[in-house]
């Protein structure tokens, strides 16, 4: 009879203590799991408003999944600290783990993480966009696609070109494209005993010959220096960035047949040499 007395007797305070941590922790329980389902909710709304806002702001459309993760996942981990706090466990310890690993990760990938901030850098006030055609760390190509990391270009030579971001928001970057226009550099020679006016007219026809040099800014043709064989003459034709290279061969080939035409001479290096007899 003692033992059956002993374990009923502690099957009451089992139970007592059972309805005492109920009666202290039900109610905490239940506003945490209230909590976690109107945070979890409140979190899809916030995800759903900031996806809304970088539309309406026409952010990079690579920029807009990300982002939107990002947010969600900072506030549902905000959100479960809250709960677990709620609940009764100690967090303290909990944020110090997820402190030192940040740093951890932090150091570890510093690299990644400076190609990240560009990569959203370069997103948010877009320097340049998919189809622009740029120059960046010594690099000249039109801008394939951009990452969250890298920015890919597709070079003249039709070569892929791959540049950190954290390089490119931190560099220098000529963009070709932004103003609509770009101007083509090409360079001529002309014998000394050549009519200028005339060179200079026949170069003129061929530019505005061409259908693709544009007309505002109006091409130029002027004297740029004189050469040790030849008097150089500076052409300067601007057309669409999509242009260029067409432009530049086309030009180039007419201005050569142009001038042979109309019998102006392009002439060779050549140096005069002085014998003296002593």
């Amino acid at each position: 009879m003692n033992e059956i007395d002993e374990t009923m007797a502690l099957a009451d305070t089992l139970s007592m203590k059972a309805y005492e941590l109920g009666l202290e922790y039900a109610p905490k329980l239940a506003l945490a799991v209230i909590t976690l389902i109107i945070g979890l909710w409140m979190i899809k709304g916030i995800s759903k408003l900031v996806i809304l806002s970088m539309e309406r702001s026409k952010v990079d459309p690579t920029l807009i999944p990300f982002m939107d993760s990002l947010v969600s996942w900072i506030f549902k981990v905000l959100l479960f600290i809250s709960v677990a706090s709620m609940v009764g466990i100690a967090t303290t310890s909990f944020i110090a783990v997820l402190g030192a690993a940040g740093l951890a990760i932090g150091l570890a990938l510093q690299g990644s993480l400076a190609n990240f901030a560009g990569g959203v850098l370069i997103m948010i006030f877009k320097p340049y966009k998919v189809g622009d055609l740029i120059e960046s760390q010594g690099h000249l190509g039109v801008v394939k696609e951009v990452q969250i990391f890298n920015t890919i270009l597709i070079a003249p030579q039709s070569k892929q070109v791959i540049i950190p971001n954290g390089a490119v928001s931190n560099g220098s970057i000529t963009n070709f494209t932004v103003e609509g226009k770009i101007r083509v550099d090409l360079s001529v020679g002309i014998a000394y005993n050549a009519d200028i006016d005339q060179a200079k007219a026949v170069l003129m026809d061929v530019l505005e010959a061409n259908d693709k040099v544009m007309t505002d800014p109006a091409p130029f043709v002027g004297v740029s220096g004189m050469g040790d064989s030849s008097v150089d003459l500076a052409v300067r034709p601007h057309c669409h960035p999509k242009d260029y290279w067409a432009v530049y061969f086309e030009v180039n080939e007419a201005m050569k047949k142009a001038l042979d035409k109309n019998n102006i001479s392009i002439p060779f290096p050549q140096r005069d040499v002085h014998l003296i007899q002593s």
